[in-house]
């Protein structure tokens, strides 16, 4: 597959890399109309399993064997900071940078973002059908929008207005201090130092956390089933498992259920940090691989009522919107719409 000015996109995560291609649109489209209006479509969009590859270069390049393109240039979401066109993955071995995968790949350019920053950058041309809502709300127009996103590990990010459009921006606010929002999520907070010096919200509230929760709450006697406890067991990722459990209601599973019960209350608080901390009036977005698969549970007033536990700031908190982003592939429209608008500032 050979087009004149292709664009290899991707979103490199801990569990997932998937990999898209995208062609722009002529130069004098590109740079007519608000960046969100222009319609973004994948082609031969591919998942692989990360573990699989000793580097992301491997993944890549397999990538391009299998569709036989040659882009001219790429962007990529990693799971991880960003600094100086370098990242390495925070949940895998890989070391980037922006001019090794540019040799490897043999195209003009390289440009390397946080995944959360992709997801980002998706956020301002997202339909109604991409997004369910959690809180209705009203948005103010321009005012700053936060994403965040528990997948694998624990994602924040925020877009502020400039005037004409939303510029994404990135943190590593998975990695801040785990902030208790109840006295049995203090108790939470304790059971984690026994084994770790620094608890950062990511070990409590990602897919990596979520194992934290149950064996808290298997450690306070919290009623638990035999066949759940051997399939927990057996799982290589016991998330799913647990989630599963505590949304079957036809065969109740009291730890299952606790264990998601404080999930949407520490979610819910987080999200609630954020908002204030860049006074998202423009929205907030749940993203990642955990919110779509508690999608009522999200909506049952859990997560709002630990979202809006700020105090004086409650009122503020109620007002602003919270919407759950089901698009399949956010990270790679994200890196689309970074280059396009990389491509109207040169």
């Amino acid at each position: 597959m050979t087009r004149r000015r292709l664009l290899l996109v991707g979103d490199a995560g801990g569990t997932k890399t998937r990999l898209a291609l995208y062609e722009p649109p002529a130069r004098a489209r590109a740079r007519s109309g608000p960046l969100r209006r222009t319609p973004v479509r994948l082609i031969e969009p591919a998942s692989f399993p990360s573990a699989s590859f000793e580097t992301f270069e491997g993944i890549a390049g397999q990538y391009l064997r299998d569709t036989r393109a040659r882009p001219v240039r790429a962007v990529f979401g990693v799971a991880g900071p960003v600094v100086d066109g370098r990242a390495e993955i925070t949940n895998l071995p890989w070391r980037l940078s922006e001019s090794t995968l540019r040799r490897a790949l043999r195209v003009k350019s390289v440009r390397l973002l946080n995944d959360l920053v992709a997801t980002a950058w998706a956020v301002p041309g997202l339909r109604a059908r991409d997004t369910h809502v959690v809180n209705r709300g009203v948005a103010r127009r321009g005012g700053t929008i936060a994403v965040i996103a528990p997948g694998t590990g624990l994602g924040e990010a925020f877009l502020a207005w400039d005037g004409t459009e939303y510029r994404a921006y990135g943190s590593e606010g998975g990695h801040s201090d785990f902030a208790p929002p109840s006295e049995l999520a203090g108790d939470l907070l304790a059971f984690v130092r026994r084994t770790r010096a620094h608890v950062s919200i990511e070990w409590v509230c990602s897919g990596m956390g979520i194992p934290h929760l149950y064996a808290f709450l298997k450690a306070r006697h919290t009623p638990e089933p035999a066949w759940f406890a051997e399939q927990v067991a057996a799982a290589a990722d016991p998330a799913p498992v647990i989630f599963n459990a505590a949304l079957d209601r036809s065969r109740p599973c009291p730890i299952a259920a606790a264990t998601l019960d404080l999930f949407l209350e520490i979610l819910g608080a987080e999200s609630g940090n954020l908002a204030v901390k860049v006074l998202a009036t423009g929205g907030v977005y749940l993203a990642g691989g955990i919110p779509p698969k508690i999608a009522g549970a999200l909506a049952d007033g859990r997560f709002m009522r630990a979202f809006t536990r700020k105090g004086r700031l409650a009122d503020l908190l109620t007002r602003i919107p919270v919407r759950l982003v089901i698009h399949p592939e956010p990270a790679l429209v994200g890196a689309v719409r970074a280059a396009l608008f990389d491509a109207r500032r040169a």
